[in-house]
């Protein structure tokens, strides 16, 4: 068992919402190098030989089990990039808890790039979980850009959850998903920016098979001068349904942009796109003051429970 200080131990806690422990499916990455994995009956980890990352192999077997794979970064100047497969087996029901998070108190960037592909066997479901996060006195930036491709033979269920909780000065997300036939795609993106960060998001889904279905949404609030961009395109090959919506509080000098795209390429593809970008309702606001809270402590309760 591997020894980790107290100032991974907390970086942890933010991004492992189950809480990771050295038990059952694990590989936790750490500035830049696998610190400690382990395997179970159903799930081996193994690292690849000709780039940094891992191969995930999950039986079919596998029921209601789980994986813990986060990432953190203590050092100041850290550029990690590193390319992780996961290959699901027919009818695996598994949980993947991922994240990363950065503590720079240093004056160099440090920098974290996760390429992630899930091949998702047939009436598989999986749920992937990702939390980003960044702490640290230092000037050097916290810098995150995950590409995540998702392929689904027929019958299976991804649910995609992503997190972005603070912290973070600047991420390129960028997500692919093909769909077989019956699959199911759930998304729930979530994001806070402040300051002068950035973040774009780009997501291409193509329901290439007949009864496919899509539910994608995003929550974002923006404040100080940050600025948000969110692309999310779902393109209909077949008989599908896809549902896109984008809503976002924007505050302070913040700017966000929500670009929904919709493409059917089938005369029996339902596909629907909404949008809202908005400041929070003084209506709200009124009646939390009403209760004793001040514009402060409104304003928490309302994105708190916004982006839940």
């Amino acid at each position: 068992m591997a020894d980790i200080d107290q100032m991974t131990k907390s970086v942890l806690e933010k991004i492992d919402s189950e809480g990771f422990k050295q038990e059952g499916a694990y590989n936790l990455r750490y500035n830049g190098y696998s610190l400690c994995h382990g395997n179970t009956e159903h799930i081996t980890i193994k690292r690849k030989e000709d780039k940094q990352g891992i191969d995930v192999f999950i039986s079919g077997a596998a029921k209601d089990e789980q994986v813990h794979i986060p990432v953190v970064v203590t050092e100041s100047g850290v550029t990690d990039v590193v390319y992780n497969d996961f290959y699901i087996e027919d009818g695996a029901q598994v949980t993947i808890v991922a994240g990363c998070g950065i503590h720079n108190s240093g004056c160099n960037d440090s920098r974290h790039d996760g390429i992630h592909t899930f091949h998702v066997g047939k009436n598989a479901n999986v749920r992937y979980e990702e939390k980003h996060y960044g702490e640290g006195e230092g000037t050097g930036g916290r810098i995150l850009n995950p590409v995540t491709k998702i392929i689904l033979e027929a019958n299976s269920v991804f649910t995609l959850d992503t997190v972005q909780i603070k912290g973070v000065d600047s991420t390129k997300r960028e997500t692919q998903v093909e769909m077989g036939e019956n699959a199911k795609l759930f998304v729930m993106e979530k994001l806070m920016t402040h300051d002068k960060q950035n973040a774009i998001s780009n997501m291409d889904v193509y329901l290439n098979g007949g009864g496919s279905s899509a539910q994608i949404i995003s929550r974002s609030v923006a404040r100080g001068e940050s600025r948000q961009v969110f692309h999310p395109k779902a393109v209909g090959r077949a008989l599908c349904h896809a549902h896109i919506q984008c809503d976002s509080i924007i505050m302070d000098q913040a700017k966000v942009c929500s670009i929904p795209e919709i493409d059917a390429e089938h005369v029996d593809a339902g596909i629907i796109h909404e949008a809202a970008i908005g400041r929070i309702n003084n209506e709200q606001l009124i009646k939390l003051n009403t209760f004793g809270l001040n514009g402060e402590e409104a304003e928490a309760v309302i994105i708190e429970n916004f982006l839940n």
